[in-house]
């Protein structure tokens, strides 16, 4: 993008997408960028991924395109874009009392905006190869970080290309400079490790209880949707089973990736019935999903497909000193019931360059709100390029930390509705009153919790305190008056609506 080259050498640990777009980040202000991944290169065909599944299938909404967009890569976004499904709300699957299936759409946004639905490993390609063709640089992969020094900013790493050592040898090993590094290296992050021996870091880590599973339902060429669609390909498809639930995202070619979310006790049963008991298990829980993936095969994938926890992760800081900072789910992994892990790490990126490209200046601190000399003990000499990057790095933890806790909090929150608010009265009618209130009354500020996640670029900590302010004043509404007297405001609601439509 024709910018000089910058005083940094930076060193990427993770090249998924979050460190892929962070490497494009620090490459496009001119450092020298090198990006080290203990995978495989993921764009050689036959790869496997580490834990042998594919990834649950992303969606990817407005925070994570703008981090993409502001990489200022118009014809790659397009290239991305063009590799999604659009997804215009949720359709929910439930067998009604007489017997028959039943399925019910529920737009996301009342102003019909949409996420899309991408593989990962597509992305993830997208943005290899863009970073393969900057003369700026360099991608080495099956590489393992065994250590660090970040005072010294040295790092020392095991090449792992001639395979894994026999036991009791190690691979050969090597060490590396950095003026900074980023670790985007995932849940279990080496290089967070590593940060913990020099930054007195909180750290909390919870494994909730719940386990998944990837299915996958392939297309029907009878089908009557598009390319063998067996059902709407413009819906995140969701079973909702009380404390389990079954979803299924569109997938190019026609595929969904399913997944199945359950309790411990649900997998134990299930991995321990037989044919018979499962498949009766599975249709009660989630009636209609053998019409689309044959009994037996859905018998075999379970049973062949790994079952996986899933993990929270909240820590601060973010970083050590002007030397090492961590994004994505090496800082704060979630569970994915909001789908926003991706969307989270990608912005974790944007919001961090933003915050070094305003630490430049005076005129850009004031501008950006700037609050690192406030909380900073030391004296800053803003002229030195490295205390400039110690002082935004401080910065970028001081602003996104609660946001990061934030999304956490509420992707586990979102999975009680996912599984079981989805259905009920009084969710219906509180998405109706606040969407339409949004429509129609946009200067009153209301907005669903949905939408100031995944349509907005809202910090999520100002998500939470909104929605928190909305649901005070429409529980007292339904505490008060009763469900029965809110309907009736929905009703007036509705015939305001008509009339203004006309």
């Amino acid at each position: 993008m024709g910018r000089p080259r910058s005083w940094r050498k930076t060193v990427v640990v993770g090249a998924g997408p979050v460190g892929s777009l962070a490497a494009l980040y620090a490459a496009n202000r001119g450092d020298e960028v090198e990006v080290y991944d203990l995978r495989a290169d993921l764009r050689d065909t036959g790869v496997t991924p580490l834990n042998f599944t594919k990834s649950i299938n992303l969606a990817l909404s407005e925070r994570g395109i703008n981090a993409l967009r502001s990489a200022g890569y118009e014809q790659m976004l397009e290239e991305i874009f063009e590799t999604t499904i659009p997804m215009y709300g949720r359709m929910i699957h439930t067998k009604a009392i007489a017997g028959a299936l039943k399925e019910e759409a529920q737009a996301y946004d009342v102003h019909g905006r949409f996420q899309r639905s991408i593989d990962r490993n597509e992305l993830n390609r997208r943005l290899l190869d863009k970073l393969a063709t900057m003369p700026n640089v360099k991608l080495f992969f099956q590489q393992k970080m065994t250590g660090g020094d970040f005072r010294a900013k040295k790092a020392w790493f095991e090449d792992l290309t001639s395979g894994r050592p026999a036991p009791g040898k190690r691979a050969p090993e090597y060490e590396v400079g950095f003026d900074l590094m980023i670790g985007a290296d995932g849940a279990h992050s080496a290089v967070r490790y590593h940060m913990m021996k020099f930054s007195r870091v909180d750290f909390s880590q919870e494994y909730i209880d719940c386990l998944w599973s990837e299915f996958t339902m392939l297309p029907n060429p009878n089908s009557n949707y598009s390319d063998g669609f067996q059902i709407s390909p413009h819906h995140l498809h969701i079973w909702p089973a009380g404390s389990h639930m079954f979803i299924a995202l569109p997938s190019q070619g026609g595929n969904f990736v399913c997944t199945l979310f359950g309790t411990t006790s649900l997998f134990s049963q299930l991995e321990t019935a037989n044919d018979d008991t499962f498949l009766k298990t599975f249709d009660d829980l989630f009636p209609g999903v053998t019409t689309f993936i044959p009994p037996q095969e859905l018998l075999r994938q379970f049973r062949s497909n790994p079952h996986l926890p899933l993990i929270n992760i909240k820590c601060t800081p973010h970083h050590f000193s002007s030397s090492v900072v961590i994004l994505g789910d090496a800082a704060n992994a979630m569970v994915p019931f909001y789908g926003q892990g991706m969307n989270a790490g990608l912005e974790s990126v944007r919001v961090l360059f933003e915050t070094i490209d305003s630490a430049k200046d005076a005129q850009s601190r004031q501008e950006a709100g700037f609050s690192a000399q406030a909380h900073l003990d030391e004296q800053i000499d803003w002229h030195d390029p490295e205390h400039c990057l110690a002082a935004a790095l401080r910065e970028y933890t001081h602003v996104r930390t609660p946001d990061a806790h934030a999304i956490a909090d509420l992707a586990l929150g979102n999975y009680a509705e996912m599984r079981s608010g989805v259905v009920s009265r009084r969710y219906k009618l509180r998405k109706y009153i606040e969407e339409t209130l949004h429509k129609w009354l946009p200067g009153l500020g209301w907005k669903t919790q949905y939408t100031r996640v995944s349509f907005d670029n809202e910090r999520y900590s100002e998500v939470i305190k909104n929605a928190r302010k909305q649901g005070k004043v429409l529980d007292a509404m339904f505490n008060v008056v009763g469900v029965g007297a809110v309907g009736s405001v929905a009703f007036w609601l509705w015939k305001y609506t008509r009339v203004g439509r006309r």
